[in-house]
């Protein structure tokens, strides 16, 4: 007998509707040739990819980072000033490396604070603390190794009339200290204040540094990659500053920030700025630091880059 069935084709278009690609059945010894998929239909795809992929430049891939999506509401966290329960703080490091802009203390006055290598956390600190692009910010370092990585360093003595005060520095440091220092270009531009409003001719500028010498505000930075970009939190009145958090909260909290640590209420004792980049250190404004032998007091700088880093310095 044979292995196939004879059917009519009349027979098989009233079973399957006139499909003449109707499966008969096939001895156990038929390989069926499996159907691949038409190339065409991966062509379209492949040449969106590229596409897309040739719009972004270099530049833009090395420096795009993600923005911070706020979920929750306005966190608060209250620890101990000695920095005892720094466990606490492991939620608003976080925050931080997320993009996050909060308030944190500092061993002078309070501080809006955020990632330095996150663009998007810079633009939201100048909105909230309203401070133009073209005006200069201050940064929160861990050690000296950070100041050396994202400035110029200090002056070690260079035959040039600067002196070499590196030593005595080590010594103010940490500590109610604000050094002026020239950028390196590891710190973003953003970061700085500029001559113009175009960051993409915009000149290498100055800086301010702080390493601060309170245990909350360290157990915050040696958990972070980078230095947090901070400006003190200031009142309505010039050289007013806010010192109670519950305030600080009320007060900005409207304003975007995501996040408070209340470290108590504090002495409104801004830090001592004093500018290293002229040929002697000289204070350009007295806080809590005390001036010491090695720094030069004079007449007081109105120049408006000394006025911007007194109004946003700790």
């Amino acid at each position: 007998m044979s292995l196939f069935r004879i059917f009519s084709f009349s027979k098989l278009d009233s079973f399957h509707g006139g499909d003449m690609a109707m499966r008969l059945p096939f001895p156990s010894t038929h390989r069926r040739i499996p159907t691949l998929p038409s190339l065409a239909s991966f062509t379209p795809r492949r040449r969106n990819v590229a596409m897309a992929s040739a719009k972004r430049s270099p530049k833009r891939l090395k420096y795009s980072t993600p923005r911070f999506t706020k979920e929750g509401e306005f966190v608060s966290i209250e620890v101990d000033p000695s920095g005892a329960d720094s466990w606490k703080l492991e939620p608003v490091i976080e925050l931080l490396k997320q993009g996050a802009v909060g308030v944190i203390p500092t061993d002078t006055v309070y501080a809006i604070v955020c990632d330095c290598k996150n663009h998007s956390a810079v633009e939201r600190l100048r909105r909230i603390k309203k401070i133009e692009s073209s005006k200069p910010l201050s940064i929160l370092c861990r050690s000296l190794r950070d100041i050396d990585t994202y400035t110029m360093g200090f002056p070690r003595g260079d035959g040039h009339g600067h002196a070499n005060v590196f030593r005595a520095v080590k010594h103010c440091l940490p500590g109610p200290y604000t050094f002026i220092l020239t950028a390196s270009k590891e710190l973003p531009k953003q970061c700085v204040g500029y001559g113009t409003t175009s960051v993409k001719y915009a000149s290498r500028k100055n800086v301010g540094v702080r390493i601060s010498d309170d245990a909350v505000c360290q157990a915050i930075l040696q958990s972070m990659d980078a230095p947090l970009i901070c400006t003190s939190v200031k009142g309505p009145k010039e050289n007013e500053w806010m010192i109670d958090p519950t305030i600080i909260g009320d007060i900005y909290g409207p304003e975007g920030l995501d996040f408070l640590v209340d470290g108590g209420v504090r002495v409104a004792e801004p830090s001592t700025i004093v500018d290293m980049t002229g040929p002697y250190p000289k204070v350009i404004r007295e806080g809590k630091g005390p001036i010491l032998p090695w720094m030069v007091v004079e007449e007081e700088d109105e120049s408006s880059l000394r006025q911007d880093l007194i109004a946003s310095g700790t």
